[in-house]
């Protein structure tokens, strides 16, 4: 029988990759702009693989579920910060596009992800 591995978890990948791509970007801002929007953008980031984590090591489907939609919420928030870099001018337009595409296939992946689960465990 083989099981899943986190590594096997579409939202998982793509939000991994996405959230040190958003700290190598961040780590080349001015101070003010790491330390007000940058921390918060990679908090967020980092909190959507964190929460899908969470929630993979948790035994029961709603404790699972539940994790995987704080990952939703901060998805959002990754976006609202994302505007907020690109309106002050700390990104560049090809920066901006390539986070925003890889932001707009999160919903999907999780709402997959609790499908999924949803679907295979019971309890």
């Amino acid at each position: 029988m083989n099981y899943l591995k986190i590594t096997d978890i579409e939202a998982y990948n793509i939000v991994f990759d996405l959230s040190n791509q958003v700290w190598d970007i961040v780590i080349k801002w001015p101070y003010l702009a790491q330390k007000t929007i940058g921390a918060q953008f990679i908090d967020a980031a980092d909190s959507i693989s964190a929460n899908i984590a969470e929630g993979f090591g948790r035994y029961h489907k709603k404790d699972k579920i539940k994790f995987y939609h704080y990952s939703r919420g901060s998805v959002l928030e990754s976006v609202d910060w994302l505007e907020k870099s690109i309106t002050r001018k700390l990104l560049n337009n090809s920066q901006y596009e390539h986070l925003r595409n890889e932001l707009e296939k999160l919903p999907k992946a999780l709402n997959s992800l609790i499908k999924y689960t949803n679907l295979h465990l019971k309890e």
